[in-house]
């Protein structure tokens, strides 16, 4: 605790950055925020502030107006309280129990070989700080922590239709100083479960690991766009031609992680003739140097790597990996559509999040994106009708929906007036092809007039998620103007 106090002392603002390292201390992976749950309660009790939680884990806490703010319009503050767990694979830190470990680099806060959980950790040390600081101008305040955005906007979805008072939320979950979102898209999970048979493993067979990694992964909507790898489409490359060409058996594949983040890593225990053997690391060698060629600027760390191991006594039928290794080739990953109406905007997207093996059943995640509804459910057919090719089982998540953007927005007027005035330039108002809760929250409360923004972060959803330090300053100053306009 100490070494994380030194490296955050000195950052401003000074209570934003303490009560971020309070919730590093704090495991909390997505479907698992008991603690921080608890931890927000007692925090609110303790400072004398109305709280409330219900069943899910969101927490409520209230502020009462300051002085001479008595009759204006509530407002809410809204981050989410989980955070993705993504971590290198050689570092060894399990997320249910370690403290997230920053790293200071240059102007940027990152972690050491982990996600940092600024994705959305620091909208909610905003909040905090804001609640606790009894010198602000500001409306009666509501601050809304929901649980579980990052694998299925659960909390938002669950929230009770009567919980908020608020005419006005600021969502503090976007990743880019200078904008203000005001709409997202929608999206769905489509998950595919493909049976399998182990048989016994070809004797004159010579075993090996082959890896794809070090590439950027990051967020499956944001950065869908930007030219990256996806570690299971490159190493299935691999195993098609494996399959195809040098008589390749497969024991295991395992690759990537979680639906909203776009593979990094992907691995597979393979066994290739005796015969073979020369010709497939030949193989594996010239089309390694192919992909790294073809990703050459947006994966400039790409890396192939090919292993000796141990014989695996068993392997899948023969049958079950031609099926895989062809539906994985055909699978869409990546940009379906660019929209028509707003100029370099992802409209649709599908995401081939990861690819796992247990107890005889291959499990794949995939996740669309659209900001048309229609577009989305087609996208999701557009998948399950590919598995059903090979008679796999598909299943879709009940989805979320899209907030539609309102350029009117008395909020947004007053968040772009103290920007320009503030910074001396305009901030951009854009909808972002990502899932935001707000989507959700209008859902329930239509009427609500909402924006999203935040300090700038990159590298979401993998371990090279990092923030960058003076615009947290830039946004906290920004938003204790907004509120104290919202009069």
């Amino acid at each position: 605790m100490k070494q994380q106090n030194d490296i955050l002392k000195g950052l401003r603002p000074a209570r934003v950055w303490h009560w971020f390292g309070e919730i590093m201390q704090i495991p909390r992976p997505s479907k698992h925020e008991e603690r921080i749950s608890a931890w927000l309660v007692q925090w609110g009790k303790d400072h004398g502030f109305e709280t409330k939680s219900d069943k899910l884990g969101n927490v409520l806490i209230r502020k009462p107006a300051a002085k001479g703010y008595e009759k204006s319009p509530m407002v809410a503050l809204q981050a989410h309280m989980d955070m993705v767990c993504e971590k290198n694979s050689d570092k060894k830190f399990d997320f249910m129990t370690d403290a997230i470990q920053p790293v200071l680099d240059g102007e940027w806060l990152t972690a050491d070989g982990t996600t940092l959980g600024a994705d959305d950790g620091i909208g909610v040390a905003t909040i905090l700080a804001i609640l606790e600081d009894k010198t602000l101008k500001h409306p009666a305040l509501e601050a809304l922590f929901t649980v579980d955005e990052e694998t299925g906007l659960t909390g938002a979805n669950g929230l009770s239709k009567k919980w908020l008072q608020s005419e006005i939320l600021l969502n503090f979950d976007d990743e880019d100083e200078g904008e203000y979102c005001i709409g997202c898209a929608g999206g769905i999970d489509t998950t595919v479960e493909l049976d399998y048979k182990i048989v016994t493993a070809p004797r004159g067979y010579q075993a090996f690991r082959l890896r794809v990694f070090g590439l950027k992964g990051g967020h499956s909507g944001d950065d869908i766009n930007r030219g990256r790898g996806c570690a299971n489409k490159l190493l299935n490359r691999l195993l098609w031609n494996g399959t195809y060409h040098h008589s390749m058996r497969m024991a295991s594949i395992d690759g990537g992680n979680l639906r909203n983040a776009i593979a990094r890593e992907a691995e597979a225990v393979v066994a290739v003739p005796e015969a073979e053997v020369r010709a497939f690391k030949t193989m594996v060698t010239r089309m390694g140097k192919a992909m790294q060629f073809e990703f050459r600027t947006t994966e400039p760390d790409m890396k192939v790597s090919l292993h000796t191991v141990d014989m695996p006594r068993q392997v899948i039928d023969a049958d079950t990996q031609t099926k895989l290794v062809n539906v994985l080739y055909a699978c869409a990953h990546g940009v379906l559509a660019m929209s028509r109406e707003i100029d370099n905007f992802v409209e649709t997207s599908t995401n081939l999040a990861s690819v796992k093996m247990r107890d005889g059943v291959i499990h794949i995640a995939t996740s669309q994106r659209s900001s048309v509804e229609s577009a989305k459910l087609a996208a999701a057919q557009k998948i399950e009708a590919t598995f059903r090719l090979i008679g796999a089982r598909v299943s879709h998540s009940d989805g979320y929906p899209g907030w539609t953007p309102n350029p009117d927005s008395r909020v947004l007027k007053v968040g772009v007036d103290v920007y320009r005035k503030m910074y001396g330039r305009e901030p951009v108002v854009r909808a972002i092809h990502a899932g935001l809760e707000c989507g959700l929250i209008g859902e329930k409360y239509p009427q609500m007039d909402m924006i999203s923004y935040g300090p700038t972060l990159r590298g979401v959803h993998s371990p090279d998620e990092r923030i960058e330090i003076k615009t947290v300053e830039m946004f906290w100053n920004q938003t204790l103007e907004i509120l104290r306009r919202l009069k």
